[in-house]
This record gives C-alpha cells, structure tokens and sequence, in this order.
C-alpha cells in the first residue's frame, strides 16, 4: 500500500480534483466516483477502476469491494485531504478514479417490448441525476441523451442518481441519429409538449414506445415534434403551466408501467 497523502499538493490528489472540470473529463476520458454504494454499482457494471483514495480515519479497507482490494490501486489519504476532495459530504471515506465507457447507440440490447427515455438538451445535472434514478426504478430499457448539456460523468450526476448512471443502459446522441434509431427499431415516438397534445394517460404505451422529454424552458426542438407519433402533456390543475422535468418524466414513465402491469 502507499503512504499516506497529507497534502493536497500531492501530485496524484492534483490529477483527481483536476477530473472535477468536464474539459479534463473529456481528455483523459476518466471521472471521479464518490461513495461505496456507487463504487460497487460501477464494478458490477463492469467500469474498469483505477486510483482508490481511501481514509481510515473514516472507514476501514472491510468496506472495499472485494475486487478492488489491491494494494497498487489504494491511497491512503488523511482525513485534512479527503475533506479537500470530497464534493459531497457523505461519501463514506473511499473515493475511486475509473474509465469512461463510450455509450453508443450500437451497444443498447432492446427487449422484445421496449420502453425507451430520450432526453433532448438536459442542462442541470441534478435532473439528469433524479431522471436515471427514476428510469432504472422502473427498469426502462434505455436512456439516450440527445445534445447533450451535461455529460453523465459529472459529479453531481452521479451522486443525484445514487450510482443509477451505471445501472442504466445509455447512450449520447444527436437527435438525428436517436429518430433514425427509434424508426429502424419500430419504436413510436411520444413528445412532451404544450401543444396539439393527448393527456399522457389516453396514450397507449404498452407498445414499443419511447417516451421523449425537453427542457422545461424551451422544451422539445422542431425535429422532435415533426417525428412524433403523438405529442403528448399533463394536464396541470394549478396556475403554473410545467413541472420540474425529472418530475414529469416520473409521472410519464410509471404511467407506462402501469398500463405494462409493471411487467419488464
């Protein structure tokens, strides 16, 4: 095992709290992951580990997945240190660096019957987080980001989505190739919109159907709703127009899987 690290000048502490920028993220096609619980959904997904920065000030090496208990890949770090690199409060004394996956469309596995999440323009991470968290609670087959704002390894994306990032199937498309997809797949196409659009409830989802969501600001582009099978909204009782987009997708979705009798 290395020595412990109590200093944030250290040069390997400096290469993780530099992954915190997305333009580093990209580059070195790396990212941070923080707490046991999403470590251990990430090597079950199969996310190949590197550096595990460790304190056991907090925690002990029992609470380390079995598979990462090498002592090339454990740093000991002091407690001063793992406060300095710790985004969120309760990460549980283990940070891991790991290896992006490339997320093509190519590499989704579609059932016979499938329930796809497409998410146009997605912009705060939270959402995109709370929206993971939500499609794998109702085991959808896919979510595919379409230009992208965000990027799935972003840390508050991670952590919103409890380590769901890496128990989703996902891809990061433009919304040209995810239409191409949906149609070659036989998929019906259902946007959210304020316009010409059905009550999600009337719409029958227990069909091959992908289930498609905008920003609440601007909401879905023209490419969206010209390919659409039907626009769908909920209907609002109150004075406001919209709800938080992670909200509706959760209204939207469990509706499915209602109609599917929660059937996967």
């Amino acid at each position: 095992m290395h020595f412990k690290i109590t200093s944030t000048q250290n040069p390997k502490v400096k290469s993780l709290m530099a992954l915190e920028k997305p333009r580093e993220r990209r580059k070195q096609q790396l990212f941070i992951i923080e707490g046991k619980k999403e470590i251990a959904l990430a090597v079950e997904a199969g996310y190949k580990i590197g550096n595990i920065f460790f304190c056991d000030e907090i925690t002990s090496l029992d609470e380390i997945p079995d598979p990462l208990k090498d002592d090339k890949l454990i740093i000991p770090v002091s407690k001063e240190v793992f406060d300095k690199i710790a985004v969120r409060e309760s990460t549980g004394g283990v940070i891991a660096v790991a290896e992006q996956k490339p997320h093509l469309l190519s590499q989704i596995k579609l059932r016979k019957n499938p329930l796809v999440l497409i998410l146009e323009g997605v912009e705060k991470p939270g959402n995109l987080g709370a929206i993971l968290r939500t499609a794998d609670a109702a085991a959808v087959d896919a979510v595919i980001i379409c230009d992208p704002q965000t990027d799935f390894y972003n840390p508050n994306v991670i952590r919103s989505s409890v380590g769901c990032v890496f128990t989703n199937q996902l891809a990061a498309v433009t919304s040209e190739e995810a239409i191409e997809w949906l149609k070659k797949n036989q998929i019906k196409i259902f946007c959210t919109s304020l316009q010409a659009a059905k009550p999600y409830h009337e719409i029958d989802f227990t069909q091959p159907a992908a289930i498609v969501m905008g920003t609440e600001a601007t909401g879905l582009s023209e490419i969206w709703t010209k390919n659409s099978d039907a626009n769908i909204i909920i209907p609002m009782q109150g004075k406001i127009d919209s709800m938080n987009v992670s909200n509706a997708t959760a209204v939207v979705v469990f509706e499915a899987m209602r109609q599917r009798g929660f059937n996967i």
